[in-house]
């Protein structure tokens, strides 16, 4: 490890391991535990994990004195394959790996006492979760954790635990924390955000803990929302969509997919019908909206009809930025049982549903070009316009004032070209809102 001044975290999967990986560079570096390399795994699908015991392997031939913990959703549902790994010095679950003491305790050298893996109760979900991404242009924030529902695919609620939200007060003072910290937008995130709320009391919607922030933050100047469940419509989120220029128009669903016979396998809670819904529903409140999809392709007993039911359901429902898996059979998940489909039918057909979505997202950055929009400036000149688009700028024209453009910068852009999932901006004369607005 020599050389490192930071503790060297490695993170696989969703924005929640992201987040959760902050937390731990933070309080490892705090326990001066700066000679550590953290593999944060996830379980989603066989190819994460995979990929997660590939890592540990190569970090152990380039740095065969690097001490490795292993952590995260893996690690959590089976913490034995993981810990009996050569290359590996020790694992924590999911929620030591959150706790002070566990990293003040590696560095004391005693690690015993931290390698249970356990379910964190609701209170201490919020008491050690809201930490993290200060100083980012954008971050993170953690609300909800775990899941109550078991769909037939999906592993991850072992790994996680049943739905607990973090109060409205605690998350508020979150965000009050990282936007005086620099953060310029705060993606809300959870394992099922859309379930937030169901167990505090009063039994609060998602929407409303929206409108909170925006109504008790003012200085935020962008909410976004991480994949929502759309069998649970919200009124109060649809309203916030519609009068919160704030909350960005952006709305990645949890579709999985479009065929209502597979929707039922997988034990979803939609169908086909409630997706096109939320999207005109969404549409109707907020024109300028887009939409992302997680789909699986290649799910047990999927016909070719029923994939072409995914592939009209992007275009018919208008679905643009997607996150597509080709389905791998997880060990006790009922949808490891059902009959499964070749593997390379279910490659082919990954393939197709990418294609479908490259094609959507293609033809909605054409349509974008020669609007305008507002860009947050990330680092390389690069950042997101409103509708989660990749955009790069031009920097002939200088900033208002005559000032640089600089990291943190919301700007108001002139879109000039798209091309291979990206657009071309220019800033617009005398629109840049500063650094602290």
């Amino acid at each position: 490890m020599s050389g490192q001044n930071r503790p060297d975290i490695r993170t696989f999967g969703c924005r929640i391991n992201i987040w959760e990986s902050e937390v731990m560079r933070a309080k490892a570096q705090a326990a001066g535990l700066n000679d550590v390399v953290v593999v944060n795994t996830c379980a989603v699908t066989a190819e994460a994990e995979k990929q997660a015991r590939q890592e540990i392997r190569k970090l152990k031939r380039e740095r065969p004195d690097a001490r490795i913990i292993a952590t995260g959703c893996a690690v959590q549902i089976d913490p034995d394959s993981w810990a009996s790994l050569p290359e590996v010095d020790g694992v924590l679950g999911n929620q030591e790996k959150l706790l002070d003491t566990t990293w003040t305790d590696l560095a004391a050298g005693q690690p015993e006492a931290h390698l249970v893996s356990s379910i964190m109760e609701a209170e201490e979900v919020a008491s050690h979760m809201l930490e993290g991404f200060e100083d980012h242009t954008r971050g993170f924030l953690q609300v909800q954790q775990g899941c109550d529902h078991r769909c037939t695919f999906c592993i991850i609620p072992y790994g996680r635990g049943n739905s607990r939200s973090v109060p409205t007060d605690k998350v508020i003072a979150a965000v009050e924390k990282m936007v005086a910290g620099g953060t310029r937008e705060i993606v809300l995130s959870g394992v099922d955000i859309t379930s937030w709320g169901q167990d505090l009391p009063n039994q609060p919607r998602l929407g409303q803990l929206v409108l909170a922030i925006l109504d008790a933050v003012p200085s935020l100047p962008r909410l976004r929302l991480s994949s929502l469940d759309p069998a649970e419509p919200d009124h109060h989120l649809m309203m916030a969509l519609e009068t919160h220029a704030r909350l960005m128009p952006h709305l990645h669903l949890s579709v999985q997919h479009g065929d209502d016979l597979i929707l039922k396998r997988m034990k979803r809670r939609h169908l086909g019908r409630d997706v096109l819904r939320f999207c005109e529903e969404a549409r109707r409140r907020r024109p300028d909206v887009v939409f992302g999809a997680d789909l699986i392709a290649g799910f047990p007993t999927e016909t070719d009809q029923a994939h072409q039911n995914s592939l009209d359901l992007i275009k018919t429902a208008g679905l643009t930025h997607l996150h597509v898996f080709g389905y791998s059979p997880r060990n006790g998940t009922p949808a490891a049982q059902m009959p499964q489909l070749d593997r390379a039918i279910i490659k082919r057909r990954v393939a197709e549903v990418r294609a479908a979505g490259t094609a959507q997202l293609t033809a909605h950055l054409a349509r974008r070009v020669g609007t305008a929009d507002m860009l947050l400036l990330e680092a390389g000149g690069k950042g997101y316009l409103s509708g989660y688009e990749k955009a790069k700028l031009s920097l002939t024209q200088p900033a208002a004032g005559g000032r640089q453009h600089n990291t943190g910068d919301l700007i108001a852009v002139q879109i000039t070209s798209a091309e291979d999932g990206f657009v071309h901006v220019s800033p617009l004369q005398n629109e840049l809102l500063p650094r602290g607005i």
